[in-house]
């Protein structure tokens, strides 16, 4: 059986599938397979989001009306 017809055949049977401690180990096999974005990107870049979000704390943030304004004048959009 080729691969799409084997994952047919699996949503069939979740979709009639009744049993919640069954659906659990299915949800927790889910979310153990997904990739966070945040673990994704380098430590560099973490680090500089993290930099930006403190910046943002200490009330240092650039707001965005004023980003957008400067940048339409930088490249005369």
């Amino acid at each position: 059986m080729d691969l799409r017809a084997e994952k047919l055949n699996l949503l069939e049977w979740l979709a009639g599938l009744n049993d919640p401690k069954i659906l659990k180990e299915f949800i927790i096999l889910k979310k153990s397979r997904e990739m966070h974005w945040w673990d994704e990107i380098s430590k560099e870049e973490q680090l500089a989001i993290d930099e930006g979000l403190d910046q943002l704390n200490r009330g240092e943030g650039i707001p965005h009306e004023q980003v957008m304004k400067e940048i339409r004048e930088k490249f005369k959009l």
